[in-house]
């Protein structure tokens, strides 16, 4: 039987969304309830996380019960509140004596001003993206923390074209691992076999896409502030593996190299990427973490490549499919 080719064909791992179109933002929250191993990688130079240092190795904490990824810069880590409180409702958590902590880290992208800049997710709705989380397909695009995502702002936000967010999976044998990302970059959304240009800065005649390591080199015209933190680039690998969080870490730093594949450029002074690993344990099967990890790199960079195939637009942004119509 066929996998949905989504994050959720990794049992134990929930999705939900919550999604403001009016407000142009929203939050998303990936639920392993009964805990999972975790990693990350920061790489971007402009990152906003919360509870990203227990996922280290050498930190008490072995295992998380959720991630939250959100909109609203700085102000949306707020969100995560609202997963800690539906999840301790439910008793999970970090158990201490009679206390239960739930292990919820945390990533932001900056959307503010697509359509407001006074709307940013809080506590109630990422409590409400866990109301809607579940092991089903999740949807797609501009929706949850990619409601106000954007790409190719290199020459501002008016050229831009519409980011959001995607998913997909690989398996080989009994392993599965999925990818989540959340597109929100400086640069392009590439086809990693054909180097195509599936979204970025457009002309101003809304006839091409444009190449922002071509802009960098040769610059038409007024870029984007450098020091402009508008941009990030967020993925959630997940694998039904038994990883130690050592692996775990490992496999959050190759998925960055997904990143860098389908993302031009990447990692940039005002993006701020970061890229988390969750690993269930659900599957006994021996693994080889050179496979592992090659196949996290390409489900990101098919992740990427879905949040340009199924992005809509919004606050005056049109997505790929749009934008020369």
């Amino acid at each position: 039987m066929s996998l949905p080719n989504t994050i959720t064909d990794v049992e134990g791992i929930h999705v939900g969304h919550f999604t403001n179109r009016e407000a142009a933002t929203g939050c998303t929250v990936l639920l392993c309830p009964e805990g999972a191993v975790a990693g990350v990688d920061v790489r971007g130079s402009a990152p906003g996380t919360r509870e990203t240092d227990l996922m280290r190795p050498g930190s008490l904490v072995q295992q998380i019960h959720g991630i939250l990824l959100s909109g609203g810069s700085a102000y949306g880590l707020d969100a995560a509140s609202g997963v800690m409180r539906y999840l301790e409702e439910k008793g999970v958590g970090f158990k201490i004596g009679p206390v239960v902590v739930p292990i919820v880290p945390a990533a932001i992208i900056f959307d503010l001003g697509l359509v407001t800049h006074k709307v940013r997710p809080g506590p109630d709705d990422g409590y409400a993206a866990c109301l809607n989380a579940t092991g089903n397909p999740p949807e797609e695009g501009s929706v949850g923390a990619g409601t106000g995502a954007t790409v190719g702002k290199v020459m501002g936000k008016a050229l831009a074209t519409k980011g959001g967010i995607g998913t997909s999976s690989i398996q080989l044998g009994n392993i599965i691992v999925g990818a989540l990302t959340v597109v929100n970059a400086l640069g392009d959304i590439v086809n990693p076999d054909t180097g195509q240009v599936m979204a970025g800065p457009r002309d101003q005649e809304g006839k091409k896409f444009f190449r922002t390591v071509d802009i960098l080199a040769n610059p038409p015209g007024k870029l984007e502030p450098q020091a402009s933190p508008n941009n990030t680039t967020l993925a959630v690998v997940a694998t039904n593996a038994s990883l130690s969080k050592e692996q775990a870490n490992k496999l959050a730093q190759m998925g960055q190299d997904g990143l860098a594949l389908a993302v031009r450029p990447c990692h940039s002074m005002s993006d701020g990427d970061v890229v988390f690993a969750l690993a269930t344990g659900k599957s006994d099967s021996e693994i080889d973490m050179r496979q592992l990890c090659s196949i996290a790199t390409m489900a990101v960079a098919q992740a990427v490549v879905r949040a340009a195939e199924t992005a809509t637009g919004l606050g005056g942004i049109p997505s790929a499919q749009e934008a020369f119509e």
